[in-house]
């Protein structure tokens, strides 16, 4: 993710994120992660596979996604978000960098030499024992049935329906709140502010996800962006009438020679525009908002 640095800059420590005297433009706000919790630099070759890049082309070869393009080769993890191995017990081997995602992968080993990735929670160090299923202890990195978390602890890696597989609450730094439960459900505070119903034989994994630095590293310079694959990008602002629907007038101005709304170049808000449906069969399940509001049921 990082993009080359130069030796001869003095390096500054703090809290796990490296900056940089100001000795050139590039490094006057670039910070750097400090990888000091990564054990294991190569990732496990059973458990990859190339990713292949589209460069924002659909099988036509036109164009359907903007400044997306280039970038690092990147292997995939392939990560266990089921954790069905219920009972097993797994040692961690490694903490991994991963990087198509903010989050580290910690390298599980179970009893039977099997091996798996799932996402590091903050606080599981290598050489701990991790399991999953309904009869493990609430502890970091063990994944129980919402029915058997104690009601207060942080949680991550929820599934929505179970067996399924954890889709919520996977970023780096990010974690859930279980608030209760009734009749059959869990209600669930997610990182969002948002509360949530979830049934409770739901998988979650225990503890906040780990890397919780990842949102302080500033890119600095555009080569770290292409580095990622994020090709520039010109404001509509900036361009012509023309070529888009906020372009033109007079020097700077909000929304481009008027007071329109802020569009993309085919004329779709891009501004507080509501993009949830507004009877969604979901809404039953959601308690209140992310604003605090309640959510109406129709």
């Amino acid at each position: 993710m990082a993009g080359h640095i130069g030796t001869s800059c003095p390096v500054i420590q703090i809290y796990a994120v490296k900056t940089y005297r100001p000795l050139t433009p590039s490094t006057r706000y670039l910070t750097v992660q400090d990888f000091s919790d990564i054990t294991k630099t190569s990732p496990e070759k059973s458990l990859v596979f190339t990713r292949k890049r589209t460069g924002g082309r659909n099988n036509h070869g036109r164009v359907t996604v903007r400044a997306r393009g280039g970038g690092h080769k990147q292997k995939v993890r392939t990560v266990d978000f089921r954790r069905n191995k219920f009972g097993v017990e797994a040692k961690v081997i490694a903490i991994e960098y991963d990087p198509i995602r903010s989050a580290r992968l910690a390298l599980l080993e179970y009893s039977d030499k099997e091996r798996s990735y799932i996402v590091s929670p903050d606080g599981l160090k290598v050489g701990a024992t991790v399991v999953s299923g309904p009869t493990a202890p609430p502890t970091v990195g063990n994944a129980l049935p919402l029915s058997k978390i104690p009601v207060g602890l942080p949680i991550h890696n929820i599934e929505l329906v179970p067996g399924r597989g954890g889709q919520m609450v996977r970023s780096a730094g990010s974690a859930a709140t279980l608030m209760s439960r009734d009749a059959g459900y869990a209600q669930v505070r997610l990182p969002s502010g948002e509360i949530r119903k979830i049934h409770e034989n739901s998988l979650a994994t225990i503890g906040a996800v780990g890397n919780a630095q990842h949102e302080n590293v500033v890119l600095g310079k555009a080569g770290r962006a292409i580095h990622m694959g994020i090709r520039p990008l010109t404001r509509g602002m900036a361009r012509n009438p023309v070529d888009h629907p906020n372009g033109g007038g007079q020097g700077k101005s909000k929304g481009g020679g008027g007071r329109q709304h802020l569009t993309s170049p085919w004329g779709l808000l891009s501004k507080g525009y509501r993009t949830r449906k507004k009877f969604k069969i979901s809404n039953r399940f959601i308690v209140a908002r992310r604003d605090g509001r309640p959510m109406k049921q129709k």
